[in-house]
């Protein structure tokens, strides 16, 4: 696998997304969001993604340049339509939204629908930790096919619909969940497959309802377990809320969207958190309980507790200095798209 830098994969998503028709604005967030998910070790939200998006910019399902509506507010409270526009877009502009109105009144929500793949469901909550706040997220896995089968199902029901939770500290890197509700995200799997790697026993199940290790059973009629294991009811109970947060209260509805085109609904609240307790007296506590679970006896074959965000800080901070491993077989996508574009020569691919 080719080991490429982070300015010259941002470079290279950008460039190919202007080429389908995508703003530059639009192409460089994007872009940026994109890579920052291969920096912190999230690969299956990074590069290998942006073939996906220029497909559905290609049938239509994501609208570049697509107005960005505020259908219904109050001073607390937001509804926006992506008209199909960028996910990445819609949704930094609904968090920004959110956090304006969370500085004044306190605490604010915001529901968001009718938009393209969101990625990283973290990069949001953490913009508002950023500025003082406590911020959450859901989203319900866009209402395309179903991937995930309930405790005890055999047949998909449910998104892999993620849940992000985001802390302020003093800590170099955010405090913060980035979860699935199911045993892990569809693009991870996606990713095993694209790196010809086994998945793990107990993530996903196939047509027959066997157990599997092979990620290309997903795509031929498998499904994907909940989060949890032997008590995968609490995944699946997660999994339940999320929907209901992100594809009911948005007015997606349940199950497949009809038409087949990714629609990510999405949740997100932000919390003052001066409006409870002095700012910078909760950001030292709150580093000092990291610090307290780093501190933590280790069991037999580990080296270290972390604290929820540290791995992706410590991967962070790796990868920007040695750079970001891209799978052979999206390298290879990128290139095809360059000569499609008439830049390979400009981007040396």
């Amino acid at each position: 696998m080719p080991l490429i830098q982070a300015d010259r994969l941002r470079t290279i998503a950008a460039r190919l997304l202007e080429g389908a028709g995508a703003p530059a604005s639009e192409a460089a967030t994007v872009a940026r969001h994109v890579i920052n998910a291969n920096l912190v070790g999230h690969d299956s939200h990074g590069i290998i993604q942006i073939p996906s998006y220029i497909n559905r910019v290609e049938v239509k399902h994501i609208v570049p340049g697509a107005p960005i509506d505020i259908v219904q507010e109050t001073e607390t409270t937001t509804v926006i339509d992506g008209h199909w526009g960028f996910g990445y877009v819609v949704n930094e502009f609904a968090m920004k939204k959110t956090i304006e109105k969370g500085k004044k009144q306190n605490v604010a929500a915001t529901t968001v629908f009718r938009q393209g793949h969101v990625g990283r469901a973290a990069s949001y909550p953490i913009m508002a930790a950023e500025e003082g706040f406590i911020a959450m997220m859901t989203a319900d896995s866009g209402r395309s096919p179903k991937a995930v089968a309930p405790f005890g199902g055999r047949e998909a029901r449910l998104g892999t619909n993620p849940i992000a939770i985001a802390m302020p500290s003093n800590l170099p890197g955010p405090v913060f969940i980035d979860m699935a509700t199911s045993a892990a995200a569809n693009g991870k799997i996606k990713l095993a497959e694209a790196r010809g790697q086994s998945i793990p026993e107990g993530w996903v199940l196939t047509k027959d309802g066997e157990q599997t290790t092979d990620p290309g059973d997903l795509s031929k009629g498998g499904v994907l377990l909940p989060l949890g294991g032997l008590v995968g009811y609490k995944g699946t109970g997660l999994a339940a809320m999320v929907e209901i947060f992100s594809g009911l209260l948005t007015g997606l509805g349940f199950g497949v969207e009809p038409t087949g085109r990714h629609n990510d609904g999405c949740f997100m609240a932000v919390f003052k958190v001066e409006a409870f307790r002095p700012l910078d007296t909760f950001k030292q506590e709150v580093t000092e309980f990291a610090h307290y679970l780093n501190e933590t006896p280790t069991q037999k074959g580990f080296d270290k507790v972390y604290y929820p965000g540290e791995m992706e800080y410590l991967t962070e901070q790796k990868r920007s200095v040695d750079g970001i491993d891209v799978e052979d077989a999206t390298w290879k996508k990128l290139g095809d798209l360059a000569e499609k574009f008439g830049c390979a020569k400009e981007l040396d691919l």
